[in-house]
């Protein structure tokens, strides 16, 4: 077991309680009210009380006992090189679909790190599969209520689970869910299925849907995402992608599932990711059938969101500018994935309806770093778009969408920046929000209200 040293504070914030006593960046938090703190959650659980004696490690290596009385709920202004507070859960299982498994080595090595951690999943959303999960883990998620959980299912088939996790723990720790949805709890779950040709499809998820449907209202809903295979699969489980008819049949699958649920519970629950309707020619569903879009993040009501934000968009453009936005001009130019480059052209159409001045060139971007049956956007590299879009016409500016980049940097997943790119190209390179609004201003050349 690792030995407990405490935690180190990164900032105080001015005028907060801790400056008053004096702590400092540097200084490391040893105990709240004689208690070990293990981590963010334990923190911000034990601050909340209004006395409070707080055990600080100097720089100097002297400790201080600060007797504190506070407002309940009243911060106390400090924060930790380690926003967790501890060190985060790297993933035990092997599964089969696992896209980690599938990258190229000599990336980053943050990109190969696999997390499996629940706390994880309540701050940032990460999916987690519940074989790291504890029974003390699950007092925890009870006693701070930290809710929701995201839950990577795959299958609710013992066995199966346990083949397609590479864990031969996976299907008894289905069984964790039963505590975080037992009558009384108020956890709230968000569930997932990777499905996989011919492993967990068909008749198998159709009884992993009818099992999950036993944890509503825990369980809000669950997402069916197609696996993604990269070209990088040498040597691991030998996997098919999905045709056309494929999807037909998962779409018409979970849509049958969704009018029955719907008539017992109010909620649509089961939803295909927007992949699926892409790869099936369809249409996505009304915006209704996504019960407020609970599983965006997964890819799934993206596109219905976008269309219906833009086109709303557009028409506040109009109104707001009048006549004048037919005399709008610009050239521009999008470079997108090929999963939504249809759409996307099918958009920048509109506005070249309304403003005939305005040019726009849709660039679909093949992923060839990953391999082709890799087509969303938020996986395409820096390489590809300079070497596809060398000698192209650009415009005035070249738009990407921001789910191409971390977070709060710059640089794509190949490590190649915004400014890579612009200078490559000799083009400015904007970022466009993956929002139907933002991306009507953009192609109007409007800024947004």
């Amino acid at each position: 077991m690792k030995k407990y040293t405490g935690h180190v504070i990164s900032m105080v914030m001015p005028g907060s309680i801790a400056e008053e006593m004096n702590i400092e960046p540097g200084d490391v938090l040893l105990k709240i009210n004689d208690e070990i703190i293990e981590d963010i959650f334990d923190f911000q659980y034990m601050v909340q009380e209004d006395h409070l004696d707080i055990l600080i490690r100097k720089k100097d290596g002297e400790e201080w006992l600060l007797d504190i009385d506070k407002d309940f709920d009243e911060d106390l202004g400090i924060e930790f090189e380690n926003g967790l507070m501890d060190d985060y859960r790297s993933c035990s299982n092997k599964c089969i679909f696992c896209f980690i498994d599938q990258m190229p080595k000599g990336m980053r090595e943050t990109l190969y790190f696999k997390d499996d951690d629940s706390r994880l999943s309540f701050l940032q959303g990460n999916y987690v599969t519940l074989t790291n999960m504890s029974d003390k883990d699950i007092d925890r998620i009870l006693k701070y209520h930290l809710s929701p959980i995201n839950v990577s299912f795959q299958t609710t088939n013992p066995e199966l689970r346990c083949k397609m996790l590479g864990n031969r723990f996976a299907g008894d720790a289905l069984k964790k869910v039963d505590r975080l949805c037992a009558p009384g709890t108020g956890i709230e779950i968000n569930g997932q299925i990777v499905l996989c040709k011919g492993v967990n499809d068909g008749e198998e998820l159709t009884r992993s849907i009818s099992d999950l449907t036993k944890y509503i209202p825990n369980l809000q809903s669950v997402s069916v995402v197609p696996v993604g295979l990269s070209k990088y699969r040498d040597g691991l489980y030998p996997l098919e992608p999905f045709n056309s008819e494929d999807a037909a049949k998962v779409i018409d699958e979970i849509e049958s599932w969704q009018k029955k649920v719907y008539d017992e519970h109010g909620i649509h629950f089961i939803h295909a990711s927007d992949e699926w309707y892409f790869l099936a020619g369809r249409d996505f569903p009304e915006e209704e059938r996504y019960d407020g879009y609970i599983q965006l993040e997964n890819g799934v009501g993206m596109m219905r969101l976008l269309i219906n934000e833009f086109d709303d968009a557009v028409e506040r453009i109009i109104e707001r500018y009048g006549d004048e936005v037919k005399s709008f001009s610009q050239e521009i130019s999008l470079a997108t994935g090929r999963l939504v480059y249809p759409c996307i052209k099918e958009l920048a159409e509109k506005v070249t309806e309304i403003s005939p001045g305005i040019k726009i060139h849709v660039y679909e971007i093949i992923n060839e770093f990953f391999g082709e049956r890799i087509t969303v956007s938020g996986l395409l590299t820096g390489q590809d778009i300079i070497k596809q879009l060398t000698g192209k016409e650009l415009g005035e500016r070249l738009y990407l969408p921001e789910n191409l980049l971390r977070s709060g940097e710059d640089y794509l997943l190949d490590d190649v920046t915004i400014g890579d790119i612009s200078k490559a190209l000799s083009v400015d390179v904007g970022i466009s929000k993956c929002d139907g609004y933002y991306l009507a201003c953009a192609l109007f050349g409007v800024e947004p209200e």
